[in-house]
């Protein structure tokens, strides 16, 4: 593949990695975008990556905008020969599908939907060719996903399926957005799912909701103390399904302190994945329920 420069006004220089969303358009995202941030290059302010892209922020009175293109080639050049593995981690996600509170948000806004005579979870089951919405549940959450970008609004990840293309969920947004989705809805929009990281306008479609918060800028919330923000690129989620009992337990322990995510160190190699997608997937979720 080969990157796409275009300058956006006098301060920043948009990168596209590819035209699909793709491991391996991320993998040289991240490959440019860490080595722009290890480089300290004097006048680059901010580094924004992106799901199959990223841009650059530069002051152009301390660094020409052809001389910080010059770099950001020569660094495509390099990622081009980056090995393709990466130590992330592997976190479980509880799910409440069908939960009442999205339910309730989705039955306001039908008419601004697809198929408004059925549920955003029923219309992704049907156009995607499974026969209820079991089946669509069992294959959302029955393989992992990887954390692709962060951001949007403030710690909403996109997460990318982890099987091969022509296994992969895809589903429209909504014809409209809407004007409210419930905060930590699990949503989904193209190819991407997503958790809605606070309460707001959305236009994905509303599967369920997690009970684990993943964003908090008071940092009050014992494991988010350190950084307000959960997820970070690179990031394996799997999809764990609950029930209402089990969610509001888990809301409770949230309250009270005692909720910790489970998660597990990994090492992510990209051409063992592709050379054998289930196997891969299948290890990583072994690692996570191993402990």
């Amino acid at each position: 593949m080969t990157c796409r420069y275009s300058f956006g006004g006098d301060e920043h220089i948009f990168v596209e990695v590819d035209d699909a969303m793709s491991l391996e358009a991320f993998f040289v995202s991240l490959a440019i975008t860490n080595a722009v941030r290890d480089a300290k290059i004097d006048g680059v302010t901010e580094i924004c990556p992106a799901n199959a892209s990223f841009q650059i922020r530069f002051d152009p009175d301390v660094i020409r905008p052809d001389r910080l293109l010059d770099i950001l080639r020569e660094m495509e050049r390099e990622a081009e020969m980056a090995e393709s593995r990466l130590n992330t981690r592997i976190i479980e996600i509880p799910v409440y599908y069908q939960d009442p509170w999205t339910h309730e948000t989705l039955m306001r806004f039908r008419e601004r939907h697809q198929d408004p005579e059925a549920t955003d979870i029923e219309y992704a089951a049907r156009i995607n060719g499974y026969g209820d919405v079991a089946a669509f549940i069992k294959a959302h959450s029955g393989a992992p996903w990887f954390v692709s970008m962060v951001g949007f609004v403030s710690g909403l990840p996109f997460l990318y399926q982890m099987v091969d293309r022509r296994r992969q969920i895809e589903v429209p947004k909504y014809l409209r957005p809407r004007t409210d989705t419930p905060k930590l809805t699990v949503g989904y929009g193209g190819c991407f799912s997503c958790i809605y990281s606070v309460r707001g306008a959305g236009g994905y479609q509303m599967f369920g909701i997690t009970p684990m918060p993943i964003y908090d800028p008071r940092q009050e919330i014992s494991y988010l103390r350190d950084f307000m923000v959960f997820f970070r690129p690179g990031d394996i989620v799997k999809w764990s399904p609950i029930d209402r009992d089990a969610y509001d337990a888990a809301v409770e322990d949230v309250r009270a302190g005692r909720f910790e995510p489970r998660m597990k160190d990994v090492v992510f190699d990209l051409e063992r994945f592709n050379a054998d997608i289930d196997g891969t997937n299948k290890m990583l979720m072994e690692a996570l329920d191993a402990g």
